[in-house]
C-alpha cells in the first residue's frame, strides 16, 4: 500500500509525501493522518499470519506493535525499527471492579505493561522509526511524564538524543526519574504543558529536533495497534464499548482509525462505542462536546488534576477525537478526583495496579451505566493506560487520608488500607490480627 500525510480537515485534504518533516497541514494548518491507498492482504490470510508471529524469534514480530505491520505500512525499511517487544499487553477480567461499575462484566486493556510502564511505547516505536528513517539525530517532547518516559527509552536505544520538557513541579517523580534514567536532557520550564508545547515547537523548526508529541501522525499509527491486538485477542470479536481516559485525545483518535480501517478492510463488522473520560479539572472536550458544538472550542487555561497524565487543557488532537466520537456513536464523561481516586482503589482490589489517570475509565464508566448510557450487561473493555508505579505517592497518601485535590481540599479515604504500626510483641501482634 502506498502511503501518504494527508489533512484531516475534511474542507481541505491535501497530500503530502510521507517523508515530509511536518505536524500540521502547510496548506490550511489542520492536523495530518497517514492515510494508504489500496488494502492489506485478505483479513483471513493476515489474520492467521500475525497470529503465527506470536511463536517468532524474529524481535519485530515479538513486537505487539510490528507484529500487525501490515495495518501500519508507512515504513519502507524494518531496519529502521527500534523495538523493546512493547505491545503484548493483557487482557485481565475484574469482577469487582464490574460490580463496582454496574456491569456483568469488564475486562481491562492494561497498557502499563508497556517496557516503560504506559501505552506511549506502542506509539512511540513508530515515532522513532519515522525519525531514524528521516535521518535525525535529536528527538524531543513536552510531557506529563509518561511520553518523555517512553520517548528517553527510545531514543536512547536508537542512538538518538532525547530532549525532554516538563511542568515544573508537576510531574509524578516516578515518570521523572524514567526520563534522567534514560538519558534525557530534561527541561523543567515553568509553564504549563499547553504552554510548553507551543514552545517546543518553535524550538523544534528552529533546531532541526523531531517533534514526538501525540500531534505527530506517526504516533497515532502506533498507537492505533492497541485496538488491533485487542481484537486479536478476543477471536475479531468487537466489544460494545471501549472506555479510555482522555488528556491529550490522541488514544481515542488512534483507536477510532484503527477501528475504522480495520471494519473497511474486512476485519470486523461492527464499530465498538468508544467512550472518552475527562479528569473534572481538565474537561474542555467534555464541555465542548456537551454544547454539542454550538459554542466553539474552549481551552481551559489551567487546568487541574491529581491525574497528571491527563491534566492538559488544550488538547491538540481535539478535531480527531471528535470525529471518532461522533462516527462511532460513543460519549465523553467528566469525573471528579473523588471518583478517580475511589475507582482506583477498587481497580487495586482486584489484585490489578494503574497511575490515577487510568482509573478514569472504571470511574467513568461507572457514571455512564448510572446515567443508562451503558447498558449493564454491555460488553465493555476499559484501558489503564499506566503503570501502578507512576505515582506511588498518590496511592500512599490516599490509603493513609493524606489525599487532598489541587485546590487542598481533602479527599475521602473511602476504601483505604492504612498502614498499622506495631511494637515487636508477637502477642501484641496476633492480638491485632485477630481483628
Amino acid at each position: 500500500m502506498k502511503a501518504e500525510l494527508t489533512c484531516f480537515a475534511p474542507n481541505c485534504r491535501a497530500s503530502f509525501p510521507v517523508t515530509a518533516v511536518l505536524y500540521n497541514c502547510s496548506r490550511c494548518g489542520g492536523l495530518l493522518e497517514v492515510t494508504y491507498s489500496g488494502g492489506p492482504l485478505p483479513p483471513e490470510e493476515l489474520k492467521r499470519l500475525w497470529l503465527d508471529r506470536r511463536t517468532h524469534n524474529n524481535p519485530i514480530d515479538q513486537s505487539g506493535v510490528w507484529r500487525y505491520r501490515e495495518a501500519l505500512p508507512f515504513l519502507d525499511d524494518e531496519a529502521r525499527i527500534v523495538t523493546l517487544r512493547e505491545g503484548n499487553t493483557p487482557l485481565l477480567d475484574a469482577p469487582r471492579a464490574a460490580s463496582y461499575a454496574g456491569l456483568d462484566r469488564i475486562v481491562f486493556k492494561h497498557q502499563g505493561f508497556n517496557p516503560s510502564g504506559s501505552f506511549k511505547d506502542n506509539g512511540m516505536t513508530c515515532g522513532v522509526a519515522q525519525a531514524r528513517r528521516l535521518g535525525m539525530q535529536r528527538v524531543a517532547c513536552v510531557s506529563t511524564g509518561n511520553t518523555s518516559a517512553s520517548m528517553a527509552a527510545y531514543a536512547s536505544a536508537a542512538g538518538l538524543q532525547s530532549v525532554v520538557l516538563i511542568p515544573h513541579g508537576n510531574i509524578a517523580a516516578g515518570k521523572l526519574a524514567q526520563a534522567l534514567e534514560y538519558g534525557a536532557r530534561t527541561l523543567q520550564v515553568e509553564a504549563n504543558f499547553d504552554q510548553i508545547l507551543k514552545l517546543v515547537r518553535v524550538l523544534a523548526e528552529k533546531l532541526g529536533i523531531y517533534l514526538l508529541n501525540s500531534i505527530n501522525p506517526f504516533r497515532i499509527e502506533g498507537q492505533k495497534t492497541i485496538v488491533i491486538e485487542m481484537l486479536d485477542q478476543r477471536g475479531w470479536a468487537a466489544p460494545d464499548w471501549i472506555v479510555l481516559p482522555g488528556g491529550n485525545l490522541g488514544n481515542v483518535s488512534a483507536f477510532g482509525k484503527g477501528l475504522r480501517e480495520l471494519q473497511q478492510w474486512g476485519f470486523i463488522r461492527k464499530l465498538p462505542r468508544l467512550a472518552v473520560i475527562q479528569a473534572e479539572g481538565a474537561a474542555p472536550f467534555y464541555e465542548f462536546f456537551r454544547s454539542a458544538g454550538s459554542r466553539g472550542f474552549e481551552p481551559v487555561l489551567h487546568p487541574q488534576t491529581l491525574a497528571t497524565a491527563i491534566r492538559i487543557g488544550d488538547p491538540v488532537s481535539w478535531p480527531k477525537a471528535l470525529h471518532e466520537i461522533n462516527t462511532s456513536n460513543g460519549a465523553v464523561e467528566k469525573v471528579t478526583e473523588q471518583e478517580i481516586a475511589d475507582a482506583k482503589a477498587q481497580i487495586g482490589l482486584c489484585g490489578i495496579g494503574c497511575e490515577p489517570a487510568s482509573a478514569a475509565s472504571l470511574a467513568g464508566a461507572r457514571k455512564l451505566v448510572s446515567a443508562g448510557v451503558i447498558p449493564a450487561g454491555a460488553d465493555v473493555v476499559a484501558v489503564l493506560t499506566g503503570n501502578l508505579l507512576k505515582d506511588p505517592d498518590y496511592i500512599h497518601r490516599y490509603h493513609t487520608g493524606a489525599l487532598r485535590t489541587p485546590g487542598g481540599t481533602p479527599l475521602e479515604s473511602t476504601y483505604g488500607n492504612r498502614p498499622v504500626v506495631v511494637p515487636n510483641d508477637p502477642e501484641e501482634i496476633a492480638a491485632v490480627l485477630a481483628h
